[in-house]
Order: structure tokens, then sequence, then C-alpha cells
């Protein structure tokens, strides 16, 4: 069976030891990627992958970005490095892959268009940002060239949540409990994002720019009814004094529309009606097969099994199947 994973991860080890080198107080997360034998042991993830037959990835970079612990300065030189690295992963097995997703110094939006612009070179098939830059929104117009260079060179940029327990649910506490930040916490990041970027006019402005979002659409999907209806009223809730500088927007026409144009993928640890809401409201041509590897508890191989699964069981058209496991890929990646 034939698939392609589009948002899967790994974390090549030189870029790991600049990366503990420049943040000793985040080396925690770093330790706890390469624990996982399928992120850092490629010989290990190969034999992991060749249990599913016709499967393929375009990896990219695990999390933390390189702009939480390095400094504008130092972030270029770091991701060069492990750009570098992941492409010699990937070109070196080329039967298990189909490129790399690039990452770029995202507190560094020079740098960031030059990286695009060298990685593309090297045949990167994307870009990895996330959904927010240090508590920053990415919807500003100072990212824009990042954008716009993408849309220029045809790279489809990819959204990942980032944040962990420093991120409280509630303002009078200062850590997120229960582990929240990462099981409720993520999925409204990637939201926040979506919408922020839709309302900034990124598809005006950028109308040939794919962005790839993580976790099926995140809770978009899940809300068609609430947003189409609650935008019927836009700006009602807005006090008038407040309207311009909150509600002023540049998107154009049925704001459900505009979220259609997002690409999402399958990533949902095995929910077959996660997957199956996502259809119904981006359209399969929006979809596309990703496992978010190597995360699960069978260390590497759960979630490629549960995805796969979870789309057998939708009893979906071989045409529509075909397009999600990786017709969608081939068109937007060019693999």
């Amino acid at each position: 069976m034939k698939s392609i994973d589009v948002f899967c991860h790994l974390m090549p080890e030189r870029y790991a030891e600049l990366a503990m080198k420049e943040s000793p107080n985040q080396s925690h997360m770093f330790m706890r990627a390469l624990k996982m034998q399928a992120m850092s042991d490629m010989e290990y993830r190969l034999e992991v992958m060749s249990k599913f037959p016709g499967y393929k990835q375009i990896p990219n970079i695990v999390s933390p970005p390189v702009e939480l612990f390095a400094s504008p300065d130092k972030s270029p030189k770091i991701m060069a490095v492990g750009n570098d690295e992941i492409k010699k992963i990937t070109d070196e097995n080329p039967d298990y892959y189909d490129g790399f997703i690039a990452g770029i110094p995202f507190n560094n939006t020079i740098a960031s268009v030059d990286e695009i612009k060298r990685c593309k070179d090297m045949g990167a098939k994307g870009i990895q940002i996330y959904a927010h830059m240090n508590g920053e929104a990415i919807d500003q117009e100072k990212f824009w060239p990042i954008y716009e260079i993408c849309e220029k060179l045809d790279l489809p940029v990819l959204i990942h949540p980032v944040g962990g327990q420093m991120t409280p649910e509630y303002p009078t506490e200062d850590r997120s409990m229960y582990e929240l930040w990462f099981l409720i916490g993520w999925p409204y990041q990637t939201t926040v994002a979506m919408c922020r970027l839709a309302f900034s006019g990124i598809f005006e402005d950028f109308p040939n720019l794919k962005i790839v979002t993580h976790h099926v659409g995140a809770m978009i999907p899940m809300l068609e009814g609430r947003i189409g209806n609650g935008l019927k009223m836009y700006g009602g809730r807005t006090a008038p004094d407040l309207k311009e500088r909150l509600t002023k927007t540049k998107l154009k026409g049925n704001p459900l529309d505009t979220f259609k144009k997002f690409y999402v993928d399958t990533a949902s640890f095995g929910s077959a009606s996660a997957i199956r809401c996502g259809i119904d409201f981006f359209g399969r041509d929006h979809v596309l097969f990703a496992s978010d590897m190597p995360f699960d508890p069978e260390n590497g191989a759960g979630y490629i099994d549960r995805t796969l699964k979870a789309i057998d069981n939708l009893n979906l058209s071989e045409e529509d199947r075909m397009m999600i496991l990786h017709g969608n890929a081939e068109r937007i990646f060019y693999v």
C-alpha cells in the first residue's frame, strides 16, 4: 500500500549536540527525543518503516524550535546544520524518504528567507514553522517575507504547535497541569494560528501559498457550525471604540471558504472520526496522510499502523483513499 507521511519527526544527532550546548536549560527536551530510538537511531527507524510496504516519509526536525533556545544571531547557523543533516539522512535512503521539510530560524526573518532559498536549492519539499514565534503571533507582517518567498518558490509551509508546561491554563497559575498543554493546548494553538492567518489576509496577499496544518486542522472542522454562524454577526460582540483595532480584516468573502484553503494532515493518533471530520470540512483534495511518528507508545510503529487502519476503516472510495495516502502529497510536494 503506497503512502507518503508528510508530518513526522526525527532528530539529527549533530544538530541535537549543537542545540544542547546552546541551551543547557532546555536539554531535557532534546534528551527525551534522543531517547526515542526511532527519533535518533536512523537504522532502527528504517527497520520500523520497512514493516509497512510502500510507506515513505517527508520528515522534519522535531521541536523545540531553534528560536526557542538560540538568539537571532546564532539560530541561522544551528538551523543550517540541522537542514544539512536531515538532507543527508534522506538522500542516503531514497527508498524510504521522498525529501525533507526544512526548518528556519524564525526569529531572524532575513536569515529565514536566505535559508528557505538555500534549502529549496538543496531539494527541500517544504518548510516548517510553529504556531507562534516565542509568543509572538505569526500573522504579523514582519513575517510576510517568509510567506512571500514560500509562495514564490512553491514551498508548502507546515505549521506545528509549540510550548509546554510553562504555559498555564489559568492566569493565576504558573504551570500547565496534567500535561493539558499537550492534550488540548496544542490543538488550540493551531486553531488560533489558522484563524489569525486567515483574518490577516494571508490568502488575499499570497493566493497560491500552501499551508499544511497538523492534527487534522485542530478544532476548525468540528467548529464549522459555530464559526459559520458566529461570523454572520462579526463585530457585534466588540465595543464600538475597539472595533477598528480588534476586528479590521483583509479577509474577503465567506470566512469558511478561506479556512478551507488550508491543507491538513491525518495525524490524529488513529482516530477515524477525526479524519472523517477533516475530510468532510476541508475536502478530499486538502487532506494528506501523516502519522506524527515516532511519538507513539510503541516506539515508532504505532501511529503509522493506527493511522493507516483508521483510513481503511472510513470505507473511502479507492480514488479518495489513494489521494489521501499519497496523491495529494505528490501533487503539492512534487514527489
